[in-house]
């Protein structure tokens, strides 16, 4: 493969990761909440929802930071990797 197959099926993947880990960590802290306390949840559930949510999101981004950084240790991206953005070239180049 080259490295714009590699690039898409990496953000590809890494997205896919990005979305399951983002779900798993609202849903799961949601539904063990709604077990435990039931009724007594109802009335500030959209509260607990939003906190919920931007937990999940801070903890989501330190996860896929790490995660990032140690697949970077381990491959060199410029070699596998196509770059996402390009420098412009000025015009005196």
């Amino acid at each position: 493969m080259n490295k714009k197959t590699n690039t898409i099926l990496f953000t590809l993947g890494a997205t896919v990761f990005n979305l399951i880990t983002m779900l798993i960590l609202f849903a799961v802290p949601l539904v063990i909440l709604l077990a435990i306390f039931k009724e007594r949840l109802m009335g500030v559930l959209p509260i607990v929802g939003l906190v919920l949510f931007f937990g999940a999101l801070v903890a989501n981004f330190f996860i896929y930071g790490f995660v990032m950084r140690k697949i970077s240790e381990k491959i060199n991206m410029d070699k596998y990797f196509e770059p996402l953005f390009k420098k412009k070239k000025t015009e005196g180049q």
